[in-house]
């Protein structure tokens, strides 16, 4: 069984005067987490743990470039590990926050160094709890999350799956983890693809209607400028009144929409155009496309 050696990490270089924790035999208490691939959304979470108050000791780092591990160690004090096996090996949980493409392979590499009880936590669109456990030793937990931009400041949803072997305490310590940059549901994993095509890709289309709206401004003679904050306030203001309120989206359609007013002409139009089904039919393709790549990649597993 790999032991969890405290010497196996590294701070990063250093300027002068600047001091970080230095390596000790002691183990700081609390849960260990290893970010394997800390690029953007494994960087981001680190980050919300660390301003939630959670002890950058026991948080490590690895990257594939050099750069970017040391640039996250110096501003968060986490640990920088020089390779995945090392923070493997170290940690209580692993997250996976590689590129899927990239996943097996580095499951592969950590595999002699993940130990009894480690958690796995993957981060990696369309691969399935079973495929991360045919890489790993047997008995792993590995939780299968989907978490989305809004990360980045603080406002995710993320869709949490427990594997073969994962137990409440395992998903709840998930759930902790991504608890720190917004909201976690636990959800059946046969429901990630439609969950990816709702929270997972949803971002893409506010954005997407957002720049529509603005054009739409513009060319009502709205100054770019203005109609930005309009729409962006409208969507902030919009999303706070269903949250808070709890009153069903199409009652509140419903108290802005006169009959035969301003409001009404405009639903009309949208309807004329399709937009529900265009919506039904985007949502359809996104959850259509996880499906195919989380087969892909198990069939590429298979060939090897």
């Amino acid at each position: 069984m790999p032991s969890r050696s405290p010497n196996s990490w590294r701070g990063p270089d250093v300027a002068a005067g600047e001091r970080l924790p230095e390596p000790t035999d002691e183990r700081p208490a609390g849960q260990h987490l290893a970010f394997l691939g800390a690029g953007t959304m494994g960087g981001t979470i680190a980050r919300g743990l660390v301003a939630a108050g959670r002890d950058p000791r026991t948080i490590g780092v690895t990257s594939h470039g050099a750069a970017t591990r040391e640039k996250l160690s110096r501003e968060l004090k986490v640990l920088a590990f020089d390779d995945n096996p090392s923070a493997a090996q170290w940690a209580d949980v692993v997250v996976l926050g590689v590129k899927p493409a990239q996943a097996l392979a580095v499951c592969d590499e950590i595999e002699p160094a993940v130990g009894e009880g480690t958690i796995v936590v993957s981060l990696c669109a369309g691969l399935s709890c079973a495929l991360l456990e045919s890489r790993l030793p047997q008995g792993t937990a590995v939780i299968r999350v989907m978490p989305n931009t809004p990360a980045s400041v603080g406002a995710a949803i993320s869709g949490v799956s427990g594997g073969s072997s994962a137990s409440d305490a395992d998903v709840a310590a998930a759930i902790a983890v991504m608890s720190a940059v917004g909201k976690a549901v636990v959800i059946p994993e046969s429901q990630q693809d439609a969950l990816a095509a709702i929270s997972g890709s949803g971002p893409a289309y506010v954005f997407y209607f957002v720049e529509a709206l603005v054009e739409a401004g513009v060319t009502q003679g709205l100054a770019r400028p203005l109609a930005t904050e309009l729409a962006v306030q409208t969507l902030l203001g919009s999303a706070r009144l269903l949250d808070e309120t709890g009153t069903h989206p199409t009652l509140l359609r419903e108290a802005v929409t006169s009959p035969g007013g301003t409001t009404a002409a405009a639903l009309r139009a949208l309807d004329d155009r399709g937009l529900r089904c265009a919506i039904q039919d985007a949502v359809a393709a996104c959850a259509r496309r996880s499906a195919e790549l989380g087969a892909q990649a198990a069939a590429d597993a298979g060939s090897r």
